[in-house]
């Protein structure tokens, strides 16, 4: 398969920018990205180890994954004296239920607080916490 495409730069103060991907750090980022590549359907593009990038494939920015052996979870929600949370990813998906189900089957957890009836918190592998949402959320 082709390499999907890139996002659009946009331009700004003669510069072009765009956001290449996310990038989230775990123990081990290749099976990290094994679990997104099974969750999303995405194109993994670059495969090393310690490192992995995922690209949508239609196009578009991506999530890349590094190794830090160092890597502690955050904790959701935050409390004092824990590793916190510094990003999460909403996922908009068109039935909620079933791609929790989906999810949950991938290797996600769902979180035990969740704020939102439309809305569902999950925790990857490493613990990030990432969030789906449908149409109501």
């Amino acid at each position: 398969m082709d390499t999907p495409p890139r996002a659009i730069p946009n331009t700004h103060e003669g510069l072009e920018f765009s956001i290449s991907a996310a990038v989230l750090e775990s123990r081990d980022a290749n099976a990290l990205a094994d679990f997104y590549e099974a969750l999303l359907g995405w194109v993994r593009i670059h495969d090393e180890p310690g490192w992995a990038m995922l690209r949508p494939p239609q196009g578009g920015p991506g999530l890349s994954f590094s190794s830090d052996p160092l890597h502690e979870p955050p904790v959701w929600p935050a409390n004092a004296g824990h590793q916190q949370m510094q990003l999460h990813l909403d996922v908009l998906v068109s039935d909620l239920a079933r791609g929790v189900e989906h999810a949950l089957a991938s290797g996600a957890r769902l979180a035990e607080f969740q704020p939102q009836e439309h809305v569902r918190v999950l925790l990857d592998p490493a613990g990030h916490p990432f969030c789906f949402f449908d149409e109501n959320g």
